[in-house]
């Protein structure tokens, strides 16, 4: 099963930033924002990109095999990666970043920033190989990190910009060959957009989040700037073993997947779905575009939370509160159950490291019977609550436990329908210019789902989906999600929100 589909946003955009944003809202300048690829649109100037030296490559390329196994999500995103190679599709599992810099550019300090940054990771160092179904690690000394510009252009349209940033992350941002990311510069007189990418193997949201701030933050130093000194990182590689080691403490009798298990039967058995129809057969994928939407500005965001809090819950599960109101009225669902992708940081050194450091869970509470937010709302977070607890055992041994069971069957091929929360005010960077004009993209890709990222910032809570390109499922998710923008503005200006009765589910 390709659980490294499950909560990458991707695909050319339906809504432009703003397109369905409040009119007073639209001229503002959020800080980092989750957007589509498309709506990247640098000013004009010269090209530059990044590439290791020549005795770079030759030490990466003489890279030893490496005995830290790979993590579970990498090793399945990496042989999904290779059976996509093999079918000659394009690459699109990558993620990237961009942000402007003020100041001239200074192409060597920005050399030796990359370098830094390499160094402090030692995921970044490595390269995979899948040799008799092996996947195979190779670590590079520090001796690759060595870097150097060089110009190939300019562009005069957002078109040519596009065609020419995604044939590079394609052909560039890739696990199978070193270095498996992409950096690179528009340079203007007074300015320049930098940007990152790497292949999903490499990243995971939260490390996009982090990466242009440390990158900017190192270039600053470089300059002589008063910046912050990122803080020491742990090793992916670390955390990778360590677990393999944590999975094997569950069995099919731990309380973490008899709670899985228990939560499958009580839907039937099935993965989650989008509870409208997506113009889509069962089974049946499609290419997808991203949807955007303003929810609530600072102020209502704040009156969400105290509304949340006044309930027993936080703000993240009053999220999911409001999503299942949505569900309820919308498609009759008397039960919430979703899955939902929570950060594993915290089990080390690993608070502003590169890797892939999440895990995913199921979320389940009640709606029916309720009667008001604030009831749903408590039941969220006890629902929300247990999911944390269940998160504990990582994703692949459950899996392994439910296959060998039979309790999913042919429903561990299917990609579920995704919610994750994240409150990026917490991360560093935030407030300074680099990452308050910072953008944050995926790859392309196809999908069965409607799934949500619905996060908060200092001025906003927004949503971006990713949507099948069809004119059904525009229709289905533009109706979901006004509904949902009316249950949160609601509950931010009365404090509550009445769920209707029976006869009026439906309706809206």
């Amino acid at each position: 099963m390709r659980w490294t589909q499950w909560w990458k946003p991707s695909g050319p955009v339906e809504n432009r930033p703003g397109k369905n944003w409040p009119a007073e809202n639209r001229s503002v300048e959020y800080p980092m924002i989750i957007t589509a690829m498309g709506s990247w649109k640098p000013e004009p100037g010269t090209l530059l990109e990044w590439h290791p030296r020549s005795e770079a490559l030759d030490a990466a390329r003489a890279a030893p095999v490496h005995p830290a196994p790979t993590s579970f999500l990498q090793e399945d995103h990496l042989r999904a990666a290779a059976a996509a190679s093999e079918r000659g599709d394009v690459h699109h599992a990558y993620t990237g970043v961009a942000t402007t810099i003020d100041g001239s550019l200074d192409r060597d300090a920005l050399s030796r920033a990359i370098s830094a940054y390499v160094l402090r990771h030692e995921g970044l160092r490595c390269w995979f190989e899948i040799d008799d179904g092996a996947v195979i690690r190779r670590l590079g000394s520090s001796a690759v990190a060595s870097f150097e510009p060089s110009e190939v252009g300019t562009f005069a349209t957002d078109q040519e910009f596009q065609r020419y940033v995604r044939a590079r992350f394609s052909a560039e941002a890739t696990a199978f060959e070193w270095p498996g990311f992409v950096v690179g510069a528009v340079e203007r007189s007074a300015d320049f957009t930098l940007y990152y990418a790497a292949d999903h193997a490499f990243t995971d949201g939260g490390s996009q989040a982090l990466v242009i701030s440390e990158l900017a933050d190192l270039y600053a130093l470089e300059i002589g700037e008063d910046a912050p000194v990122p803080a020491a990182a742990g090793s992916h590689l670390d955390y990778a073993v360590d677990e393999r080691v944590r999975a094997t403490r569950y069995g099919p009798d731990s309380p973490e997947i008899q709670a899985w298990k228990q939560m499958f039967a009580d839907n039937g058995g099935k993965m989650p779905r989008f509870p409208l129809d997506l113009g889509l057969a069962e089974g049946e994928r499609g290419p997808v575009r991203i949807v955007e939407r303003h929810l609530l500005d600072a102020a209502a965001t704040g009156a969400l939370d105290a509304a949340c809090k006044s309930a027993g819950a936080r703000i993240s599960s009053g999220v999911f509160a409001a999503v299942a109101i949505t569900d309820y009225e919308l498609a009759r669902r008397d039960n919430y159950f979703g899955i939902t992708v929570l950060s594993t940081r915290h089990l080390g050194d690993y608070g502003v490291s590169q890797g892939w450091f999440v895990n995913f869970a199921p979320v389940a509470f009640e709606v029916a019977g309720a009667g008001s937010f604030a009831t749903v709302a408590a039941r969220a977070h006890s629902g929300f609550e247990q999911s944390k607890q269940i998160a504990e055992a990582p994703v692949h041994a459950v899996l392994g436990a439910l296959a060998a069971d039979g309790t999913l069957g042919s429903e561990l091929a299917v990609s579920p329908n995704m919610l994750s929360y994240i409150d990026f005010r917490w991360f560093p960077g935030v407030g300074r210019p680099a990452d308050t004009r910072g953008e944050h993209f995926t790859g392309e890709g196809r999908t069965s789902n409607a799934s949500m990222w619905i996060n908060r910032d200092a001025d906003h809570l927004y949503l971006v989906a990713q949507v099948p390109d069809n004119d059904v499922a525009a229709e289905s998710v533009e109706r979901y999600h006004a509904h949902l923008q009316r249950v949160l503005e609601s509950v931010a200006r009365e404090g509550d929100y009445a769920l209707p009765t029976t006869a009026g589910i439906g309706s809206s």
